[in-house]
């Protein structure tokens, strides 16, 4: 499994009943974890200091309860700072799992010795494209959201990146990827993190199971002919490692050679000592 063990201001505590307690810098926060399967002691005092819980409803969804936390407050991973503030469906803003992937690629693009062209698709709140960036890449950053977009621009002002070479847009990933075929337009890696469920800007659905085998075959005539990386991650149930590894042999190794791998991600949990998976990524390098 790969570990995204070099963070200092996040980390899982514990994990118990469907659960994980964890420190976010200042905050401690109680989030479902459907991994979770166990039901062991809650001894860390945390659980009970918590700053902020969701609570999952029976019904589906689910409210956040709240104890002296902030609308909004910081965090650090390297040279990186991000914003976060709890919204919708129990997130925070920040996958803190995807930093394993952040330093593989970081390390990627500043060993190239030549300028990188990334394209990060699905890119949410913008992790993997300041990581990116801050290893000098130059960044492609496509979401579907506007306000996801929004935040992101806001990460990368706090990260020292505002000026950075980086395009933000707001559109549909798969239509965007369609009009690049039609422009001519390559790039030297490409960053996925395709969604389990979504609706573009103009109500275009998405369901991975469906969708993403076309999809990788799409994108894949956007690599450049001397292509760096891809790194495609997934939370989807039933996309194992071993999955995500065919995928992109069918789709991208048959056209460029090149080595993949695919694992579990995961987080430490400090109480137990063990890994907390996470999802998983798969990985090719040209």
């Amino acid at each position: 499994m790969w570990t995204a063990g070099n963070w200092k201001d996040y980390e899982v505590l514990d994990t118990s009943s469907g659960e994980k307690l964890e420190r976010w810098g200042d905050y401690l926060l109680v989030r479902p974890d459907p991994q979770v399967i166990w039901n062991t002691p809650k001894k860390n005092a945390g659980w009970q200091k918590r700053n902020g819980h969701y609570h999952r409803s029976s019904k589906g969804g689910g409210e956040w309860e709240f104890f002296n936390l902030p609308n909004e407050w910081e965090i650090r991973y390297g040279e990186l700072t991000f914003r976060l503030k709890p919204f919708s469906f129990k997130h925070t803003g920040l996958f803190p799992e995807q930093a394993v992937n952040w330093d593989w690629f970081s390390g990627l693009i500043r060993h190239a010795k030549r300028p990188v062209k990334v394209l990060n698709l699905f890119a949410y709140t913008g992790g993997a494209t300041l990581a990116a960036a801050k290893a000098g890449a130059q960044v492609t950053h496509v979401d579907a959201s506007k306000g996801m977009v929004t935040w992101a621009k806001e990460n990368a002002v706090s990260s020292g990146l505002g000026d950075a070479p980086i395009r933000w847009l707001v559109d549909d990933c798969v239509k965007f990827v369609e009009r690049e075929i039609r422009r001519g337009n390559t790039y030297d890696a490409i960053i996925m993190d395709p969604p389990s469920y979504g609706r573009g800007p103009k109500g275009e659905i998405w369901k991975m199971e469906e969708n993403i085998f076309p999809f990788l075959e799409l994108t894949a005539q956007i690599l450049s002919e001397n292509a760096l990386f891809f790194l495609i991650n997934s939370y989807t149930t039933g996309l194992q490692p071993a999955v995500l590894s065919y995928l992109i042999h069918t789709a991208i190794v048959r056209r460029f050679g090149g080595h993949v791998t695919a694992d579990e991600i995961g987080l430490p949990v400090r109480d137990s000592g063990l890994i907390l998976p996470c999802g998983a990524s798969g990985r090719w390098q040209g």
